[in-house]
């Protein structure tokens, strides 16, 4: 079976799994998203369950005629049913417990399975491969009378299950009489009743996200897809430290043979940045709280140095890329990359975006922990950063690998990093710093004016002095730098929907980089597109535009980060929080008040 992007993410905010249309696990990675993939056949262009093939976890029903997939209401629980040709059936729920108990979150390395029958005498063959060393080889295996060890390189998991062991281990057929409990998880001895705890299990599971879920002010119209994308962000957080990842994959390709495949299962602040202004839309303040947790400590750490354009999710520093030999890659198109080169990089926006994530704290009597002067005084080091940086070159939020130039954006984010201090200081009764930091950002603004300008073609550059067209030019708009009824804004969005729009998608940029020209249209960039045409009047486009990305989602309600403009086949890592993000912010923006129907 060819691999697609129609892959069903089930987690708990410390591990996740990927599960394919067949019902496989082809992702995940322990002990955390950015460790070594224990299910990696996503990248592995070995035939399904033919010799050599490793990384995966399948309960393959005989003779299978139907596969049928859908998440459990407002939770990330993916139910599948598997009938035959005879109308036997089968009900498998995977989930990832995620619960409080004892005063703390329950959320380990740890993915359960329930098989149901459900129809006549199904009969199934379990074949569960884990693969080490990035799916160079299998893990070796021991044997008890209720569980086998997968011998991992840096761990050891264990499934303890309610089916014939043996069977399990020899992958033979047999039939299902009664519901099948499987748990892989920590090399721990199971003392519960397995059946009972992981029924238990499910139904806490299920309750805690609904509470989540719950509590979120979703829009009118769309709120499927809106909870949908919401979920899956708070899939992308690592709770234990607050840090949010960009995606769940690495090495998708951006398009075909394009060996732009990149390591994204890390904190980017730009990404993260995104995230929590969205989900705060939605009123998820716990994501934002855990996130500032992780963000004070990068600032700290910093100590008033350059700040990395990203992290590990336990805010590790560096991470060096490789090449992982034992997988040939997403339909076999590697290379498949671990880490990500981008951290050794200069992108002056991410400056902008910690004081934008941190500025709500000091406004919001909801939040536990009010930002107070202390927090202002440690992002007055960030401050003092965007001011130095703002018109110097650095690699962009498209993250160049062989060209720096003053961007716009980075110099905007810069602006706004002291326009919000600003905002910040006056919250805590600080008068001269907010003075003081507005006048950096007049001066800053006055600067981007000038330099950013062309008065030629009555337009913003995407570079000090070029003639340059990139979609994060509208995002001026979103920072409120300008307003939309800006006749240097409209002369910009203008050119841009002109230069970079290809039918309802968005590029990035129309010129070469590192790799040639881009093939494939980066899916927020459309959203930001349809932010502007609302922002600017055309509420009938934008609406029709935003229906169309809709369709454009894969069957679990979800984006990957590019899209083909001829085909509309998905590329990119998968699921994508850009994308997410920028479906959740049009929504809001975009759906009928809830008045229209009270």
């Amino acid at each position: 079976m060819t691999a697609t992007l129609d892959l069903w993410p089930i987690g708990n905010c410390q591990v996740s799994a990927l599960v394919d249309r067949a019902g496989r696990f082809v992702w995940g990675c322990v002990p955390r998203v950015d460790g070594e993939p224990v299910f990696s056949s996503l990248l592995d262009a070995a035939p399904r369950a033919g010799e050599g093939a490793r990384g995966f976890w399948e309960i393959d029903l005989e003779d299978c005629a139907a596969t049928e997939q859908s998440y459990l209401r407002n939770t990330p629980i993916l139910v599948t049913k598997h009938t035959d040709r005879q109308g036997n059936a089968i009900e498998v729920i995977d989930f990832c417990p995620r619960f409080h108990r004892s005063g703390r979150a329950y959320r380990p390395v740890a993915f359960a399975r329930i098989v149901r029958p459900i129809q006549g005498s199904p009969r199934i063959r379990i074949r569960l491969r884990p693969a080490r060393d990035w799916g160079a080889e299998d893990a070796p295996t021991t044997r008890g009378s209720n569980h086998i060890r997968y011998l991992l390189a840096d761990m050891t998991l264990r499934l303890t299950t309610t089916a014939p062991v043996g069977w399990v281990e020899d992958e033979r057929l047999f039939r299902v009489e009664r519901p099948l409990h499987f748990f892989l998880g920590p090399d721990e001895s199971f003392t519960d009743d397995l059946r009972v705890a992981l029924e238990t299990m499910l139904d806490r599971t299920a309750q805690e996200w609904r509470e989540w879920v719950r509590s979120l002010a979703t829009p009118l119209e769309w709120q499927e897809a809106v909870i949908r994308a919401a979920i899956t962000l708070k899939l992308c957080q690592h709770e234990e430290t607050g840090a949010i990842v960009a995606a769940l994959t690495t090495s998708i390709p951006e398009h075909a043979n394009s060996q732009r495949n990149w390591d994204y299962r890390y904190c980017w602040i730009r990404d993260a940045y995104y995230t929590v202004q969205a989900l705060n839309r939605l009123g998820a303040l716990d994501v934002l709280e855990t996130y500032l947790e992780y963000l004070r400590n990068i600032v700290d750490n910093a100590r008033g140095g350059h700040i990395q354009p990203l992290y590990g999710v336990g805010g590790e520093a560096r991470l060096e890329e490789r090449v992982a030999e034992g997988l040939t890659g997403y339909r076999g198109m590697g290379p498949v990359r671990v880490g990500n080169q981008a951290y050794e990089q200069v992108q002056h926006d991410a400056y902008g975006q910690i004081v934008l994530s941190s500025t709500q704290s000091f406004f919001d009597q909801r939040l536990l922990r009010m930002g107070g002067v202390p927090d202002f005084e440690a992002l007055e080091t960030v401050g003092e950063r965007a001011w130095e940086v703002y018109d110097k070159p650095d690699a962009g939020l498209w993250e160049l690998r062989t060209k720096s130039h003053i961007h716009t954006y980075s110099a905007a984010m810069c602006w706004a990093a002291c326009d919000r201090l600003a905002n910040a200081a006056a919250a805590l009764g600080l008068g001269e710093r907010s003075q003081f930091w507005q006048d950096r950002a007049d001066r800053i603004r006055e600067r981007i004016e000038g330099a950013a300008w062309r008065e030629d073609s009555k337009r913003l550059s995407a570079t000090f002095g070029g003639d340059d067209l990139d979609a994060s030019i509208i995002q001026l708009l979103d920072l409120r730098f300008l307003p939309p009824d800006d006749a240097r804004f409209r002369g910009t969005l203008v050119a841009v929907e002109e230069g970079l729009r290809r039918g309802s998608y968005m590029l990035r940029y129309a010129t070469e980089d590192d790799f040639g020209l881009p093939e494939t249209a980066f899916n927020v960039c459309t959203f930001w597109l349809i932010e502007a045409l609302h922002a600017t009047g055309r509420v009938d486009d934008a609406r029709q535009l935003f229906e169309e990305m809709l369709a454009r989602r894969t069957p679990p309600g979800l984006l990957s980060e590019d899209i083909d403009p001829q085909s509309g086949e998905l590329w990119g890592n998968y699921p994508q929080t850009y994308s997410l993000v920028g479906l959740i912010n049009c929504a809001v923006l975009l759906s009928k008040p809830w008045s229209s129907i009270r």
